[in-house]
């Protein structure tokens, strides 16, 4: 028998019934059963039958031609990877990227429903591996989508980075069709699987009036309906839950009834046809983003600032804060032209540094607050920031680190309010 061969193995009087697994344990065996778990068990102590081999049960391909419906919206969806586009390696026992944008289409019929698609795999990889390089091409490939006549763009993402690569587009994209971001938090061969319903919703989302890049995933942990969440308010809040993704210092901008596909709205948006395309593609990859804890070393800073890297965001504590002995090294950053970020550690809320002598001393070092910036959202806004200064509007005017301060002040696409909800 071979890995990923479905099996039965009888033991104690009961039938387990699944496909073999890798097992690193001698002497045993792992089941993957149908419901999705894997149960380990002494091969020999256990009667084991050969059901199905893997060649006779497991296609090469899902990938069909796609089918055109008159009256339909065209739809472009990009693959980038991650568990919505992965399925249980056999090898490995793990789960990995191995399907393309249509064989997404093919597994889930009712997207076809919806819109008409045009697919294309951009890149095939789990989020972890995203950088700014992946960003740049991704935000080219849904340019080149949307100047050539798409209705909407969804684009596959793994759930671990995608807050980051939601900010990159937005900061990159201005569009007048929306922009969709969907992921799963566990692969389609799981009974569990929220791919499916994430997919369905983003696809309603795609064809809505909300043209700016959203992500959108399950609001609950029922099947009942998605969330659409702004791309720079969105953060991952549990590492496994389905409902794992919540809208952080303001609302969702809406949300997808599964049931229905109906979208309904709970925050102003950029309107379908309101804004023309407009792509600007550069970053600066060189930034860091550094948590501040007690009695870390302000060396730190020093060796970002030696290693010749253009931008720092700190997420400080509370309202903003390091200690006083990091204070000389935000003053040198800033003085050699590296602006320094303040961000909080605390997920809701915003920056102040202006109640405490610290944060005083940090204003007045040159630091920059970063109001009510999730932390990695400032850190793709100051790389977008560094690369954009000299031809951004809300710059003109100033140069250098001035120009990224005042770009770091102004709201872009909606990742700073001019209040905070005590309860979002």
């Amino acid at each position: 028998m071979d890995l990923g061969d479905k099996i039965s193995v009888k033991r104690n009087g009961t039938t387990y019934e699944g496909v073999l697994m890798p097992s690193r344990r001698e002497g045993h065996i792992v089941v993957k059963l149908n419901n999705g778990y894997n149960v380990g068990l002494n091969a020999e102590k256990s009667e084991i039958k050969l059901l199905e081999k893997l060649g006779d049960s497991r296609p090469a391909s899902r990938d069909r031609p796609l089918q055109t419906r008159e009256g339909l919206p065209t739809v472009a969806i990009l693959s980038t990877g991650g568990t919505i586009a992965s399925k249980v390696d056999y090898r490995t026992g793990a789960v990995t990227s191995q399907f393309s944008a249509g064989e997404i289409i093919s597994a889930i019929p009712e997207l076809e429903e919806i819109a008409n698609y045009r697919a294309r795999v951009i890149y095939q990889i789990l989020s972890e591996n995203m950088r700014a390089e992946y960003w740049i091409a991704l935000a080219r490939a849904v340019a080149e989508e949307i100047s050539n006549g798409t209705e909407g763009v969804i684009i596959t993402h793994g759930t671990d980075t995608m807050m980051y690569t939601a900010a990159a587009l937005s900061f990159m994209l201005t569009t007048p069709v929306p922009v969709v971001i969907v992921g799963s938090q566990r692969s389609s061969d799981r009974p569990s699987s929220d791919a499916s319903m994430n997919a369905i919703c983003a696809a309603a989302a795609a064809i809505s009036d909300i043209a700016e890049v959203s992500v959108v995933m399950h609001g609950s942990t029922s099947d009942d309906y998605c969330s659409i969440h702004r791309g720079t308010r969105v953060r991952k809040m549990h590492t496994s839950r389905r409902d794992a993704f919540q809208s952080i210092n303001q609302p969702p901008l809406g949300r997808v009834d599964y049931r229905t596909r109906k979208v309904e709205t709970a925050l102003p948006y950029r309107k379908r046809g309101q804004a023309r395309l407009s792509l600007r593609d550069r970053l600066e990859p060189k930034c860091s983003l550094v948590k501040y804890t007690p009695g870390s070393s302000p060396d730190i800073l020093s060796y970002y600032i030696d290693q010749g890297y253009r931008g720092i965001v700190l997420e400080g504590t509370g309202l903003g804060h390091v200690a006083s002995d990091w204070i000389e090294g935000i003053r040198r950053a800033t003085e050699e032209g590296i602006p320094v970020v303040v961000a909080s550690q605390c997920l809701r809320g915003r920056i102040c540094d202006r109640v405490y002598d610290t944060g005083r001393d940090m204003l007045n070092a040159g630091a920059i607050e970063g109001e009510d910036m999730l932390a990695e959202v400032a850190l793709v806004k100051l790389m977008w920031a560094l690369a954009n200064a000299d031809t951004s509007e809300c710059a003109a005017g100033t140069k250098g680190i001035e120009a990224v301060r005042s770009i770091m002040r102004t709201s872009l696409a909606g990742e700073i309010g001019h209040s905070t909800p005590i309860t979002v």
